[in-house]
């Protein structure tokens, strides 16, 4: 800091004497001479009220983002005493052997979003939820009065011993999801989180196995290549010669912690960029892609017949074909299977008399058959070519074909385990060690299992529910076809009452349950509809690594960066002392606080650092050290604050399988384009699926659609992608990123001009499910037909029962796609301008949610 200020007073030899007495006299050098700056003996300050602190009077601590937002980067807080006062990121400073501003291509910065450089407003924000509270009012009416932890957690112990014993094994709904899922020691997740592990040691666990984000993506990457680990690292990208973003706007959605920065490198390369969606996004913008406006939910038809012009021309890679497919063709399909309809003979009408050409296609999707057969040969004859399949178009009625169709395409092209190429889905990449407490008894049971958005359906019509309906998946055979008995939720990391499809069904459903208990770490719209609020630290208050999601090799420490707010603790302390107390009052799971915590003493919910220190320093030695060949002790890794694998070459899946020979993990051990599992199905009732599904990519009617008879009534398609301002439903109540961005809805300008519509007019929005109140923005990036209206908003329930927020969940269906893929993007709806009042949120009302029931009774 001294040579610093040397420095300085030699660029400016007056600055000296300015700062000791700017009002005796002091001056500074301009073009024209001294001027006088006052008179005096006051001390000259930057500002007029205290100053804002230096970084040298500033602790520096580096930690991350927790949330499910498709990257995990560094967030560096810099504090006064125990208070973040403001947050910087990833300047090549923190990693090993790093300095300030080193990035190369193999080794990127973690620079983080607007979203995560906004985190202190969350932290600090008047909806955080200090203290444990109590239900004082009709449920969903949000009035609830202060309680101790020892009332709060007695009374949920009792509460969960009585419904199990009462209703059975299956009558607590597991809703923990990725709201906080990517710490390995405090996660919140259906299918390693804590609350799992919790609920199956208990014995009484209905779980949910549907992922509403990529669903049918899943099923997809499952059937065609036997596993959901099908991307590559970002770093491939910056090797394409042409890039599809197909219903992927990674302007707002990264699927990467740096995929702008490789895809930026791409395209100085030379790389050629198109996008198919709806409306023209950032992404579109950026990469002066050429936009292909497309109806949606009709992306499958459009790939079947860019795939059948590429076989009417012989464009396929039939080498690559004949090694690795299974039913693209009748060559590819095996004797077992030859009876079986083929990929090929489909999409030439073979067996339903209908040819899947080009012409055909376009009148379903609305686009032109000239530039259908464009981007056909486009995509055929460009070497290596990514056609990154994004899950967007999957979210909705049969989204799982969108996503088989597009893998068909990426193996018939040839474009799988190349780099350059991509084959994904899913597209998880690099693989984490993702766990660090104990994983070994009772690990993730469930005594029943449904999609996630059929518990309220399944509630209001128990028990006259058939298992399909539901998707119901008994974990063993003693409950085989026995539906469910939902009587209890549990969210933990979860705001999904505001986030599954069809909220007015929901509302109706948990008026019928006995217990909702929420665990979060701000006042949510779920947590309104509770019984229980139990107010969970933040990551910046335990100590934890990040991981990367769903991309990215590094890990990234978590301390504990300040003390917790109010009463808050963690979610693993919570089901610890939940854990001891149930043990006293139900006979059947004896020991079961030492068992579910066996690092932890009895004290673990008052004093918790050396327990999670221990937990973490094995999972780094016995995990990371044993199996990722990391050399760095634990207590460099907390100095550094990162670790950043260096990779010898970009990561790219399946790359063994094409080069070495190396089997698909598929029953045929090739990409099965004929799925072995689905085509020897017997009885589709007897899968969690329900109902039958195509063993070949086909493309399939949708339920609602602008093809369909019911847009007479309802004539626009309406699709709600992701917000660059929020992450699903967090960051909703942060002033900072509302002042930049609003919940408003998309309207392409033809349309708002037959309406007398222009931007900044509310307008309502309804089907026959709900009805929404949202301002209106009108514009050319949209197609004609199509609404868009960014999902995540937080529900403001009207008398009338209208969403004055603008929540499209409120006119989802929750019919169950078979596959399980959730239609938040199959929704008609009308609107109109109206008087209605929008509300869009305490911030703007200058009134706090909080204030109305954080009191005493």
């Amino acid at each position: 800091m001294e040579s610093k200020r040397n420095w300085l007073e030699l660029l400016n030899p007056h600055r000296r004497s300015f700062l000791k007495a700017a009002g005796a006299g002091a001056a500074v050098a301009t073009t024209s001479g001294l001027v006088e700056l006052g008179a005096g003996g006051q001390q000259a300050h930057a500002f007029a009220y205290e100053p804002y602190p230096k970084d040298d009077e500033l602790t520096t601590v580096v930690t991350s983002c927790d949330h499910n937002c498709g990257s995990r980067h560094i967030l560096v807080a810099h504090k006064k005493g125990d208070v973040i006062v403001r947050l910087s990121t990833d300047d090549g400073r923190y990693q090993e052997g790093g300095k300030f501003g080193f990035e190369s291509e193999q080794v990127p910065q973690l620079r983080a979003c607007l979203r995560g450089r906004s985190y202190r407003t969350r932290l600090y924000s008047p909806e955080r939820l200090l203290y444990p509270m109590m239900r004082v009012s009709e449920r969903g009416e949000g009035r609830f009065k202060r309680v101790s932890w020892d009332e709060a957690l007695d009374y949920v112990a009792r509460k969960m011993v009585e419904i199990k014993q009462k209703y059975g094994p299956t009558a607590i709904l597991d809703q923990s999801y990725a709201g906080t899922s990517y710490g390995v020691l405090h996660k919140s997740d259906q299918i390693e989180g804590l609350l799992s592990r919790f609920l199956g040691m208990f014995g009484c666990r209905t779980n949910s196995w549907s992922v509403p984000s990529y669903q049918g993506t899943t099923f997809s990457s499952r059937m065609t290549f036997g596993t959901i680990t099908d991307g590559n690292e970002d770093d491939a990208f910056a090797h394409s010669k042409l890039i599809i973003m197909w219903g992927w706007n990674p302007a707002y959605t990264f699927h990467g912690g740096n995929t702008f920065y490789y895809m930026r490198l791409a395209k100085q390369r030379g790389c050629k960029f198109v996008v198919v969606d709806p409306q023209f996004t950032d992404s579109a913008a950026s990469y002066d892609a050429w936009w292909i406006p497309i109806k949606p939910n009709t992306d499958a038809a459009m790939l079947a017949g860019m795939a059948y012009h590429i076989f009417a021309n012989n464009w396929q890679d039939q080498k690559f074909i004949d090694r690795f497919c299974q039913g693209m063709d009748a060559g590819t399909t095996p004797k077992p299977l030859a009876g079986k309809e083929n990929f090929r003979d489909y999409l030439f009408g073979k067996y339903d008399g209908i040819a899947k050409t080009p012409e055909w296609a376009a009148k379903i999707c609305g686009v032109a058959a000239v530039d259908i057969k464009k981007l056909a040969k486009m995509y055929a004859t460009t070497k290596p070519a990514a056609l990154k399949a994004s899950w967007a178009p999957g979210r909705a009625s049969y989204g799982e074909q969108y996503s088989r169709m597009a893998a068909a395409l990426q193996a018939m092209t040839g474009n799988v385990g190349v780099l350059g190429g991509c084959a994904e889905g899913v597209g998880k990449g690099w693989h984490a060690e993702a766990v660090a407490y104990p994983y070994d008894e009772y690990a993730n049971v469930w005594y029943a299992s449904i999609k996630s958005d059929r518990w309220a359906h399944c509630v209001l019509n128990y028990p006259d529910v058939r298992r399909e309906e539901i998707g119901c998946w008994p974990r063993n055979d003693e409950l085989d076809g026995r539906i469910p008995n939902i009587r209890s939720i549990f969210w933990q990391g979860s705001d999904w009452f505001n986030q599954l499809t069809n909220i007015n069904k929901e509302i109706q459903a948990i008026k019928k349950l006995d217990l909702v208990v929420c665990m979060d770490s701000t006042i949510t719209p779920s947590g309104l509809w509770a019984d229980v609020l139990l107010p969970i630290a933040t990551h910046f208050e335990r100590h934890d690594v990040g991981l990367p999601w769903y991309k990215g090799h590094y890990y990234i420490h978590r301390p504990k960066v300040i003390e917790p707010l109010g009463e808050t603790k963690t979610d693993f302390q919570v089901f610890t002392e939940l854990a001891y107390r149930i043990e006293k009052i139900d006979p059947a799971v004896a020991d079961f606080g030492r068992r579910y915590n066996p690092k932890s003493r009895r004290d673990y919910f008052h004093d918790n650092d050396a327990t999670d220190e221990a937990y973490l320093v094995d999972w780094w030695k016995n995990r990371v050290q044993a199996h990722q060949g990391v050399k760095m002790s634990w207590e460099d890794f907390k100095k550094h604050g990162v670790y950043k694998f260096r990779l010898d070459r970009p990561l790219v899946a399946f790359e063994e399988q094409i080069r070495d020979g190396k089997p698909f993990p598929t029953p045929s051990g090739k990409i099965e384009i004929l799925s072995t599992t689905l085509a020897n199905v017997r009885d589709w009732t007897r899968t969690q699926y329900g109902y039958e599904i195509p063993y070949i990519p086909k493309w399939i009617e949708p339920f609602e659609s602008l093809n369909h008879e019911k847009a007479r009534k309802f004539p626009f398609h309406m699709v709600t992608p992701h917000p660059r301002w929020r992450t699903h439903s967090i960051f909703h109540n942060i002033p900072w990123l509302r002042e930049t961005y609003q919940q408003e809805i998309t309207i392409n300008a033809g349309d708002a001009a037959k309406r007398g519509i222009r931007t900044g007019d509310v307008v309502e929005v309804w089907n026959e499910r709900g009805r929404v109140v949202v301002p209106a923005y009108v514009t050319e990036r949209c197609m004609p037909g199509v609404v868009v209206l960014y999902e995540g908003a937080w529900m403001d329930l009207a008398k009338d029962g209208s969403d004055r927020a603008g929540n499209p969940d409120f006119l989802t269906l929750d019919q169950p796609s078979p596959a399980g893929a959730f239609a938040f993007n199959t929704i008609l709806v009308d609107f109109k301008k109206t008087p209605l009042e929008h509300r869009p949120g305490w911030d703007v009302q200058a009134t706090s949610r909080s204030a109305i029931f954080r009191r005493d009774k």
